[in-house]
C-alpha cells in the first residue's frame, strides 16, 4: 500500500481508504448501500489492515449513527492501528440546533460521535458540508478548541464550494486557529468538475483530497451497460434518482474504454476507474466500499500497479467535457497556468 501525506500536514494516510457507509443499513437510503453487521464490518476491517487500508471514514449521518457504532465495536482491541475520520452537520434531530456547524452543534456532535465511537479521539474530523448561516470564525474557532482539547487530531471539510473553502482558510491563517487539511470530495471519470477550481485551490492551499464515490455512484462499475436496465443489488436500481447528474452516452463512451484498458491490462473496470484517480494530483486517498469481502478484495486490487501514459490519455481523453466560466476561458492562455499544471 502507498501512503501520502494529508494535504500540508505530517499525517500519512493510505492512498485507498474504507468507507463504512454500508455498515447499518439504517433506513431505505443506506439499505441500497449495504447492511453491514458488526461481525461482517470486523471482518471486512481484518481485510483491509491485512492490506495496509488503516483509514476508516464514517459520518453521524449514515444510518443514524449506526454507522459509527458498528466501526466502533469492529475496531475493538485494533485502535492503534486505525485512523478514523468521521463527519458532522447534515441534521441528526428535530431540534433548531441538531445540523449545521455552529458551536452548539459541532461540540454536541463531537462528543456524540465519541460515544458511538467508543474513542477518546477522532483523527479526522470533517464538516460534512457547507453551513452558510454560521460564520466561519465561529466554526473554525470551535474546531481548534477540540483540537486543543485533544478531541480531534486533524480538521476537514467535505462538499465545500471554492470560496466557502478559501474563505475557511484566510479565517485559520488569521487567526491561529487549525486549518482544514483535507477535503473529502466527489471525482470520478464520470465526473470531473473537482479539476476545474478545488483541484488547484487544493495544490495552492495544501489541502488534500479524501475522494467519495469514486466509481461514479455506482456507474463505472461495469454493470450498466447499454440496452440494460440496472440490474438488482446495485444502487442504481435501488435508488435510480438520487446521485450526480450525467449524460448517458457518455457514461457508456467512457465504459467502453474502460473496457479497452481492462481487455490490455488484465484489470477490471472497477481497478482501472479507480487506479486513474490515484494519480490524479491533490488525491491523498480515494475511498473504496464493499458489500462483502470479494468485493473489497477487488478494490484494493486498484494499488500496486499503474496505467500507462497511453491508457490514462485514453480516459482522459473520452471523460473530458467543456468546463463551465471561467475555466473554460482560463485554459485558453496556457502560460498563465504552468504554476497550477506543475503542482
Amino acid at each position: 500500500m502507498d501512503y501520502n501525506r494529508l494535504g500540508h500536514s505530517g499525517l500519512r494516510v493510505p492512498a485507498l481508504s474504507f468507507g463504512t457507509a454500508t455498515f447499518g443499513g439504517g433506513n431505505e437510503f443506506f439499505k441500497a448501500w449495504g447492511s453491514t453487521d458488526s461481525s461482517g464490518a470486523s471482518r471486512l476491517i481484518d481485510i483491509c489492515l491485512e492490506h495496509g487500508v488503516s483509514l476508516f471514514d464514517t459520518a453521524d449521518v449514515y444510518s443514524d449513527g449506526l454507522s459509527e457504532q458498528i466501526l466502533g465495536e469492529a475496531i475493538k482491541g485494533k485502535r492503534n492501528r486505525v485512523l478514523i475520520s468521521t463527519k458532522t452537520t447534515f441534521p441528526m434531530g428535530e431540534g433548531p440546533n441538531d445540523f449545521g456547524s455552529s458551536r452548539q452543534h459541532l461540540i454536541e456532535a463531537t462528543e456524540a460521535s465519541l460515544k458511538r465511537l467508543g474513542v477518546d479521539h477522532i483523527d479526522l474530523l470533517q464538516l460534512h458540508g457547507q453551513d452558510y448561516n454560521t460564520p466561519v470564525e465561529e466554526t473554525l474557532s470551535t474546531l481548534d478548541q477540540l483540537v486543543r482539547a485533544g478531541k480531534v487530531r486533524y480538521i476537514g471539510c467535505s462538499n465545500f464550494s471554492g470560496w466557502h473553502l478559501m474563505k475557511s482558510l484566510a479565517a485559520s491563517d488569521r487567526y491561529g486557529y487549525a486549518r482544514y487539511v483535507a477535503h473529502q470530495a466527489y471525482y470520478s471519470l464520470l465526473n470531473r468538475d473537482y479539476e476545474w477550481e478545488l483541484m488547484p485551490l487544493g495544490r495552492d492551499q495544501g489541502v488534500g483530497a479524501l475522494i467519495w464515490s469514486p466509481l461514479g455512484w455506482g456507474k463505472l462499475t461495469g454493470k450498466i451497460r447499454r440496452g440494460q436496465a440496472p440490474q438488482p443489488g446495485t444502487r442504481a436500481y435501488a435508488i435510480p434518482e438520487t446521485g450526480p447528474q450525467y449524460d448517458q452516452e457518455r457514461l457508456f463512451a467512457i465504459v467502453d474504454a474502460l473496457d479497452a484498458v481492462a481487455a490490455e491490462t488484465g484489470k477490471t473496470i472497477p481497478q482501472i476507474a479507480l487506479n486513474w484517480l490515484l494519480r490524479r494530483p491533490t488525491v491523498a486517498s480515494v475511498i473504496i466500499g464493499a458489500r462483502n469481502e470479494e468485493q473489497l478484495v477487488q478494490n484494493i486490487g486498484a494499488v500496486g500497479w499503474k496505467l500507462t501514459p497511453e491508457q490514462v490519455a485514453k480516459l482522459d481523453a473520452v471523460s473530458d467535457v467543456l468546463p463551465s466560466y471561467p475555466v473554460w476561458h482560463q485554459r485558453g492562455f496556457p502560460a498563465l497556468n504552468e504554476r497550477a499544471a506543475q503542482g
